[in-house]
């Protein structure tokens, strides 16, 4: 095993963390408490390449492996989740799905604006009883001689207003279950399309979080995705990229969060000298390194057999749900080895605490990567 970086790995490494100190770092916490969208800082984003990272340049991407989109996400989380959740909707979701399984009028038309920024990409699975079980989807889509009637609602959407195009996931014929699910490219606009109002959310509260209602919507058919009955499969390979996203994204917080820790530890004092120089934080910081180090390996081996065509969805699944768990212990010690000013906004670890917390529940809740992995475990 090579545990060494490319040259071009730690090129995409050094220009992530650039831009996350440049671009991002101003204004975050100013953003965090508006609940602004960082609408500037996501257009740079694709002018530089980042929201299109894996797709082939073909269609305007990058080409790049997802070890290349891990590290980038990893530097982009540590400073604001608010911007990496975007990037990696727009990437692993959407582009992800559209490259793989869409049709070549489909990628021309959607996937060659996508990769490059020019708009952004939303994925549409959530629905009020219907989150992580797909299989309970009530947005329907009928087909009416030339084209389907789209009616339903989804929530918990990310990009929910800003994105151009939705992939909305709704059943074609509820009497076939799981097999009667099928996926459809909507776009922004459309008649009976209707944007609900943004969720106020404890963390990533710059993220554009909305519900969308769909009432008699026509969509073409073309815009379908693959045949009749194929959303299921379609929602569920996509998912097990998005959890390497999610996962380099709690990965990114917990090691924003320790990176903060650890040069704080050197610079408050306490009883004559630096707190880094008690046991009590020399401990926390010892668990903090080894629970990012282990979480970083989990992230980056579910990219490493995602490049290599093996099968990821096992790995997937333990890299959210560790990478995740680490995000809220190492958040959670960062403000307490900051003591009080952890506590308050300048500081930014308690953001990134409460940033930390919706790594555990989106992409599935940490149950459902259990479920997943042990249905793996038990094969």
């Amino acid at each position: 095993m090579n545990f060494q970086l490319t040259e071009e790995h730690l090129a995409v490494q050094e220009a992530a963390r650039e831009f996350a100190q440049s671009e991002l770092l101003p204004g975050v916490i100013d953003r965090d408490s508006e609940a602004k969208f960082p609408h500037e800082q996501i257009k740079k984003m694709g002018d530089l390449g980042f929201l299109g990272m894996m797709v082939d340049p073909k269609y305007n991407g990058g080409g790049m492996d997802t070890i290349s989109y891990v590290i980038a996400m990893e530097e982009l989380s540590k400073i604001d989740a608010s911007a990496s959740v975007s990037m990696s909707v727009n990437n692993s979701l959407v582009c992800w799905g559209l490259e793989k399984y869409g049709s070549e009028e489909q990628k021309q038309k959607y996937l060659t604006r996508l990769a490059t920024g020019e708009i952004l990409g939303a994925f549409c699975l959530s629905e009020p009883e219907a989150g992580s079980d797909a299989t309970s989807q009530r947005t329907s889509a009928e087909w009416n001689g030339d084209h389907y009637v789209l009616n339903g609602t989804k929530n918990w959407i990310t990009n929910g207003s800003t994105a151009s195009v939705y992939l909305v996931i709704a059943q074609t014929d509820a009497s076939k279950g799981h097999k009667g699910i099928s996926v459809f490219l909507v776009e922004k606009g459309w008649e009976g399309f209707v944007i609900g109002k943004k969720e106020d959310k404890l963390g990533i509260r710059g993220s554009d979080t909305h519900s969308l209602m769909f009432t008699d919507v026509k969509v073409p058919a073309e815009n379908r995705i693959g045949e009749e009955g194929f959303g299921f499969t379609f929602a569920m390979e996509t998912l097990n990229g998005g959890r390497i996203g999610i996962a380099a994204q709690a990965l990114g917080i917990a090691s924003g969060a320790y990176e903060l820790a650890l040069a704080y530890s050197k610079e408050r004092k306490a009883f004559g000298k630096p707190i880094s120089q008690h046991q009590a934080i020399q401990f926390k910081l010892a668990d903090m390194a080894t629970q990012i180090e282990a979480a970083r390996l989990l992230v980056y081996k579910a990219a490493w057999l995602k490049d290599q065509g093996e099968d990821y969805a096992h790995a997937s699944a333990m890299a959210k749900l560790y990478a995740s768990e680490v995000a809220m212990n190492v958040t959670v010690e960062a403000v307490q080895v900051h003591g009080g000013y952890g506590y308050v906004k300048e500081y930014h670890v308690e953001r990134l605490m409460r940033d930390a917390k919706i790594t555990q529940i989106y992409e599935g809740t940490s149950e459902i990567q259990r479920i997943v992995i042990s249905r793996g475990i038990l094969k």
